[in-house]
């Protein structure tokens, strides 16, 4: 194995290559996955006797496009004992679990360890013995590469959880200069922060593998308002963020970290652990299971992958909107869990600003439905503002009665009419409600807040604070 090695795109094409000599080596398409499930490369085998599309399981299409599969995929396949095993395991064709061809398993293992499962479509007449022994060969320089990216990931992620949780100042600056030198010359290229919150789990074991997420350098998990604003203290320590530093191809455009961030909601709301074991720990008993990604079905006989399911709040049967000030609903965020996206930058050195950016824009998909389930920073508005503010902002006097439970159905009669920018048509129409309703309700907040809503100032203190109050 290499010493010393950083893990550089190079890396991530050594696995195709080996993926590929497997393929060329068994006569058939092999898969890579790691010991959680998750999708590292996979390669094609053209030949005239190539398998009958028809027959392939369809969850393999499915894993290879979502890129894992299910805990349910997991166990099934582990009752195989390929977490135990050191050579290959022949798996039998299983109709009623959604598998409609054998399989066969090849274990990736490293000083004992399992790190990953080679997958590929049993054939007849199959493999030879001496062709799988070939192919063990090659899965043995995987377990290097994968140790290798393993010990890598680690380190980095102590790196870039001290960047996020040190003082603002030389104590921050030294972080920097660190994450700066492990990363190398990608160090100096355009990235951005992903903070995805609340993460479910603390435990660095249960966080997916960086290899995983597109353009993904480092990630960890750290205190939802370990920073250092007043802002994110409001939001509490106990809870947990996972935050993801995405390399760019340039500013201009924030895709990888759109598909990083909706992996990881996907990862969040799935059931069970989120994310599984996501880096490997050397004596670890667990092992873990590809059910060859896309090469295995759910035991009920669904397709592999657990599509993540949004968990909204029940929508207001009047507004249409989901919740409303001061209730907390994760309406537009995957199970409760929303995703921030920081503006790109070019360097590190705005690391910690970027990182509040990030938090701040989960904040905002938490709140307001309609951003999330994942928010940029650029394109939150108001909540730009409203997330830099100390939470007793939230408080204002005026506004103590309205926030009131008992009065609920008005804040957001208030907060619709603010938001149609007083326009009284448009408001009752998204209210559902008859004009003479809305004045009445209208001149009940005034006489509770003791604000003219003719009045532009008293209009922005009114706005500003029924959205603060969704923080």
């Amino acid at each position: 194995m290499r010493e010393n090695a950083r893990v550089t795109s190079s890396d991530r094409r050594d696995y195709q290559e080996l993926v590929d000599e497997i393929s060329e080596l068994l006569g058939a398409p092999a898969t890579l996955e790691n010991r959680n499930f998750e999708l590292i490369a996979f390669g094609a085998y053209d030949s005239e006797g190539d398998l009958d599309p028809s027959a392939l399981d369809p969850v393999r299409t499915r894993s290879i496009l979502t890129r894992r599969s299910t805990s349910a995929v997991r166990h099934w396949f582990e009752g195989f004992g390929i977490t135990r095993a050191t050579g290959p395991v022949r798996i039998p064709r299983t109709p009623e679990a959604g598998v409609y061809r054998g399989r066969i398993c090849l274990p990736v293992r490293h000083r004992g360890v399992v790190l990953g499962y080679v997958w590929l479509l049993d054939y007849d007449p199959g493999p030879t013995e001496q062709q799988l022994a070939a192919a063990m060969l090659v899965t043995g320089r995987i377990g290097a590469l994968l140790a290798d990216e393993a010990q890598h990931g680690a380190d980095l992620t102590r790196e870039l959880r001290a960047v996020l949780t040190a003082e603002p100042g030389w104590p921050r600056d030294m972080a920097v200069a660190e994450l700066r030198t492990a990363l190398g010359v990608r160090a100096d290229g355009p990235h951005t922060v992903v903070c995805v919150a609340p993460w479910p789990s603390a435990d660095p074991d249960n966080a997916p593998s960086v290899r995983t997420l597109p353009g993904a350098r480092a990630l960890c998990a750290i205190p939802w308002g370990g920073g250092t604003s007043h802002a994110l203290k409001a939001v509490g320590d106990t809870q947990q963020s996972l935050v993801l530093l995405v390399g760019l191809r340039s500013t201009d455009t924030l895709t990888p970290a759109v598909s990083a961030a909706t992996r990881l909601l996907e990862r969040a709301a799935a059931p069970g652990p989120p994310g599984g074991a996501g880096r490997t720990t050397a004596g670890s008993a667990r092992g873990g299971a590809g059910a060859g990604a896309g090469q295995a079905a759910r035991p009920e006989g669904g397709a592999g992958g657990t599509g993540a399911g949004s968990g909204g709040a029940a929508q207001d049967a009047a507004t249409g909107r989901d919740g409303g000030p001061g209730r907390s609903t994760g309406g537009g965020s995957h199970g409760g869990v929303a995703a921030g996206i920081a503006a790109a930058r070019t360097g590190l050195a705005g690391l910690g600003t970027a990182w509040a950016e990030a938090s701040a824009a989960a904040r905002a998909a938490l709140a307001e439905p309609r951003l999330g389930p994942v928010a940029q920073w650029a394109a939150i508005g108001p909540y730009r503002l409203l997330t830099s503010l100390p939470p007793e902002a939230a408080h204002d006097p005026a506004l103590h009665a309205l926030l009131s439970p008992a009065h609920r159905e008005l804040a957001r009669t208030a907060e619709v009419y603010l938001d149609c920018a007083g326009q009284a048509g448009r408001t009752a129409a998204e209210l559902g409600i008859h004009r003479q309703t809305l004045y009445y309700r209208l001149s009940r907040v005034e006489q509770l807040t003791g604000l003219d809503l003719d009045d532009g100032e008293d209009r922005l203190l009114l706005h500003m604070a029924l959205k603060a109050a969704r923080l």
